[in-house]
C-alpha cells in the first residue's frame, strides 16, 4: 500500500474515532443528567412513564428521551468501533509497508 493510501486510511480512522468518542462522551453526560432530573417514580401528567434503568436506578421519561438516549449510546458506539476496526486496518498496513521498506534497506545494505 503506497504512502497517499496509508494517509487516507489515517484521516479516516481519525474521522471516525474523534466523532464516535465525543459521542460516548455527550451519552454519557446525557445519561448522568437524566439520573439526576427524570423522576424515580411514573408521573403520567408529564407523560413520564417509560422505564429507564441508569447505572443500577429505575429512572421515567417520555418515550421521546429513551430513543433519543439509545439511538445516542447506540449510533457513538457503532461508529467508535468501525474507527477502530479502520484503525486497525490502518496499523496492519502501515506495518507491512514500514517492514518491507526495513527488508529493502537491509537488501541494500548487504549488497554494497
Amino acid at each position: 500500500m503506497d504512502a497517499p493510501q496509508l494517509r487516507s486510511l489515517k484521516l479516516m480512522a481519525l474521522l471516525l474515532l474523534l466523532p464516535g468518542l465525543a459521542g460516548l462522551l455527550c451519552s454519557a453526560n446525557t445519561s448522568s443528567r437524566y439520573l439526576d432530573e427524570l423522576p424515580r417514580t411514573p408521573v403520567p401528567e408529564e407523560m413520564r412513564v417509560t422505564p429507564q434503568v441508569i447505572h443500577g436506578f429505575v429512572v421515567y421519561g417520555t418515550d421521546e428521551e429513551r430513543k433519543r438516549l439509545s439511538l445516542l449510546e447506540y449510533g457513538s458506539t457503532a461508529v467508535f468501533i468501525l474507527g477502530m476496526s479502520v484503525g486497525f486496518v490502518y496499523m496492519q498496513q502501515w506495518g507491512i509497508a514500514y517492514s518491507e521498506s526495513a527488508e529493502v534497506e537491509d537488501y541494500a545494505e548487504d549488497s554494497a
